[in-house]
């Protein structure tokens, strides 16, 4: 099996994983009484199990074979609304750096196909990082609920518009 074949089959639980994540993240949310947020990592883990079957279909299209791997526990305690956007951050730092590897080892073997494949995801992960990161600055510059609810619900609700036209085929079709 090559390097590449290898991490995507690993890369497949990394983006269930962190679709569980963000459930748990959302349900955290909904408990503490921040619908906007709530909703708002509801729709991260539906994005994030969309690229776990995009990634299962392109093994599919290319007879690569397919395993579905089990996933680690998730965090569902917090000490304040703060944490769990900066698990989601970190959670997407380290996903990008995931696809970057993917990326490197197709590009390694000269799998100009695999190539092709991640660089929709690399796209995709300058525009989650960059999310998230003004989330968590908001977060941070206040103590009032209220205002992180009402910039989800102005500036981030506004930019979630689900899947793009360019967006890689979901095995059974993206939800």
């Amino acid at each position: 099996m090559s390097s590449f074949d290898t991490l995507l089959a690993e890369q497949i639980g990394h983006e269930f994983a962190a679709s569980q994540q963000y459930i748990a993240i959302a349900v955290w949310f909904d408990d503490h009484d921040m619908p906007q947020l709530a909703a708002h990592f509801y729709r991260q883990s539906i994005e994030e199990r969309n690229h776990a079957m995009m990634l299962v279909q392109y093994r599919l299209d290319r007879d690569m074979g397919v395993a579905i791997p089990g996933i680690p526990p998730v965090r569902n305690d917090f000490a304040d609304h703060r944490e769990p956007i900066r698990l989601a951050l970190a959670q997407e730092q380290q996903v990008s750096e995931q696809i970057q590897a993917l990326f490197a080892a197709a590009r390694a073997e000269n799998d100009g196909l695999g190539e092709q494949a991640m660089l929709w995801f690399l796209k995709e992960q300058v525009e989650e990082i960059a999310s998230m990161q003004t989330l968590l600055n908001v977060a941070e510059r206040t103590d009032n609920l209220f205002d992180i609810e009402n910039f989800v619900a102005r500036d981030v609700a506004s930019q979630d518009t689900g899947s793009e036209a360019d967006a890689p085929a979901a095995a059974g079709g993206a939800l």
